[in-house]
């Protein structure tokens, strides 16, 4: 097992996996090589074994890891990479048998975020998350485990073994790391919560962008903001959530949110730390789930967003299918959703309807109505003519009778004024 500071990332690496039959093996393997590679592994090769369930004891067959062992001799692997999340008996029996480090999906994954991770909350909920899948892992041997704190010593060794004396301070250890860090995203999230109810008092309306990991939505936001965020060809290049402003086509202006990536399985830590910045998309009041239309797992990227935001609570936010990377498909497939718009963030072909479908989806930024204000509520009335529209004044003995477009956000305002 390996983390950054400790051991140097062998540029070699090989492949495992066990088919269970309970997912395309093949698809989730070259994931797992792209995943591989925006860690900055070379993939020298892939073993698989079909198998009614992983081995307990070492994932794969006896058999096969000597085999994985050999083919790791022969070209030079420094590590291996399962695509599975293995337990800590498992990585234990494989990296005495192997004499290599073994990854999981999980780890891999991990790393990868940790290496992404720019802004102080994305640091932090990355180290939740792998201190989290730590934790229970602190009986194996083949921990190499990286102490954020340092430190280490300790005089209870002598009396109880130094390994046992070791293990519990490491458990203390990370125990405590895991509440403060908690504490602190807690903290961060409820400021996050305070701004996003702010930001609909103030009536600003939001856009969240979600999808599956690389198929472009940081390439949409520029497009159609641009922002300047990075776009790279690599696996979860945005971590932290940007916000930048949209205008539509009917005049309003939006906040548009970049989201982080996903992919298949995404470990439970991982959702869980993320939680306060995925909330963003289960709190906005239009999803834009981005897909890659170039793609043959269309429509499994789709439904992998559609899950996370079910478990996030927002099944009934509606929702824009953007099929992205359009301009690299002959034609797209038939018997498209309705709110399905096709797209090139690359070229803008299609963004102006994307523009116009995003307006027509989102609720009404004005109400028409007719209003009855007293002469006392001069300031009210300056305010609608200022952020709405007058279409017609009549000043009667008990007050001024308005025909307007009131901004929806002021209806409380003028709720008891309206006829």
């Amino acid at each position: 097992m390996m983390y950054e500071n400790e051991i140097e990332r062998p540029p070699v690496v090989l492949l495992a996996g066990v088919d269970t039959g309970e997912y395309d093996m093949e698809t989730s393997l070259e994931e797992l090589r792209e995943l591989a590679a925006s860690a900055g592994y070379q993939t020298a090769g892939t073993v698989t074994q079909r198998r009614e369930e992983p081995d307990n004891a070492t994932c794969l067959g006896a058999g096969r890891v000597e085999e994985l062992a050999e083919f790791a001799g022969n070209t030079g692997a420094g590590a291996v990479i399962f695509d599975q999340e293995l337990s800590p008996l498992q990585i234990r029996n494989l990296e005495k048998m192997l004499d290599l480090p073994v990854i999981d999906r999980t780890m891999l994954i991990l790393d990868i975020f940790a290496q992404r991770a720019v802004s102080a909350e994305g640091k932090l909920q990355v180290e939740l998350a792998r201190l989290r899948y730590q934790l229970p892992r602190l009986a194996g041997q083949g921990l190499r485990l990286s102490r954020q704190g340092g430190g280490g010593g300790g005089g209870g060794g002598a009396r109880r073994g130094a390994g046992e004396s070791k293990k519990e301070q490491d458990r203390r250890h990370i125990q405590r790391r895991i509440t403060a860090l908690s504490r602190e995203l807690r903290e961060l999230g409820e400021r996050r919560q305070r701004l996003r109810e702010r930001r609909k008092k103030d009536g600003a309306t939001t856009v969240a962008i979600v999808g599956y990991t690389n198929v472009g939505k940081s390439t949409l936001l520029n497009t159609l903001t641009q922002a300047g965020v990075l776009a790279e060809d690599k696996l979860f290049a945005t971590l932290d959530p940007t916000a930048r402003a949209l205008s539509l086509p009917d005049g309003r202006q939006v906040m548009l949110i970049d989201t982080v990536g996903l992919v298949r399985r995404l470990p439970h830590h991982l959702v869980e730390a993320f939680r306060s910045t995925l909330e963003e998309a289960a709190q906005a009041d239009l999803i834009l789930n981005v897909c890659d239309a170039a793609s043959g797992e269309m429509a499994q990227q789709l439904e992998v967003t559609r899950d996370l935001l079910a478990r996030l609570g927002a099944e009934k936010t509606p929702v824009v299918t953007v099929l992205n990377k359009c301009d690299l498909v002959p034609e797209l497939p038939q018997g498209l959703e309705e709110h399905c718009v096709p797209v090139s963030a690359r070229t803008g072909a299609g963004l102006p309807l994307l523009l116009e479908t995003i307006a027509k989806m989102l609720p009404p930024a004005h109400l028409r109505a007719r209003l009855l204000l007293p002469y006392t509520a001069g300031e009210l009335e300056a305010r609608i003519a200022r952020d709405g529209v007058v279409f017609a004044r009549d000043y009667r003995p008990e007050g001024v009778l308005l025909e307007a477009n009131v901004p929806v956000v002021m209806l409380h305002l003028v709720k008891e004024y309206m006829i």
